[in-house]
């Protein structure tokens, strides 16, 4: 969802690394392109670790989570993705299903959803932080999605803008895009084992019919 449907990575990580700091922890916002895909409450875990030695606990965890929704809600509305609209009529003309596997746990861009796209996602067709055990890297959150619409890895195009959401698609056994939306090296997308890369939306919705046929 972050970075492919919505353009809402620099609020993301405007909003985690505001929180975060209040917190004592030392980090930069280009740090979250990093941990993006993760659940927030593992993202948390990683940070406390880093700082502090030690897991957060169930209450740290959740009274952080909820601040940073909080904080997130206070900036600039999120765009939807320039050139995602057309990428999803053209998944819809091809008879494509689209599942939204995201490890947000972000309300106010889940229920934006239906608005912004009306007809294209259906709540039983998505996976959030709120239903897995393992977030992305783990393969956990897409075969989950597999298993909800009732298709094989081999059926499946996995389209990410994430290292690890790259790596969680891989290791599901989907041919997984990236589409390079923010500040990181394509390199570090295709080390994470991007079959490919592209760098828009709309380079994506002109290769489209022939990735699927692939």
């Amino acid at each position: 969802m972050d970075g492919v449907i919505y353009d809402s990575m620099p609020n993301q990580s405007k909003a985690w690394h505001d929180t975060m700091t209040l917190y004592g922890v030392e980090c930069q916002p280009e740090d979250f392109y990093m941990y993006e895909g993760r659940t927030g409450f593992k993202t948390i875990n990683i940070l406390y670790n880093q700082s502090f030695g030690r897991d957060a606990t169930e209450e740290e965890k959740k009274e952080i989570y909820d601040k940073k929704c909080a904080r997130f809600l206070e900036l600039e509305k999120t765009k939807p993705m320039p050139g995602v609209l057309e990428v999803l009529t053209k998944v819809k003309e091809l008879g494509i299903t689209p599942v939204l596997v995201t490890g947000s746990g972000q309300f106010s861009l889940l229920d934006r959803l239906n608005a912004d796209f009306p007809g294209f996602f259906k709540k039983e067709l998505m996976v959030t932080a709120y239903d897995v055990k393992f977030g992305k890297p783990h393969p956990e959150p897409y075969l989950m999605g597999l298993k909800k619409v009732g298709v094989e890895a081999s059926e499946a195009i996995v389209i990410e803008n994430a290292p690890l959401g790259v790596e969680s698609g891989k290791a599901a056994g989907i041919y997984t895009i990236a589409v390079n939306t923010g500040p990181l090296p394509d390199k570090v997308l295709l080390d994470s084992g991007a079959d490919c890369v592209y760098h828009t939306m709309f380079e994506l919705l002109e290769d489209l019919e022939r990735l699927i046929q692939i």
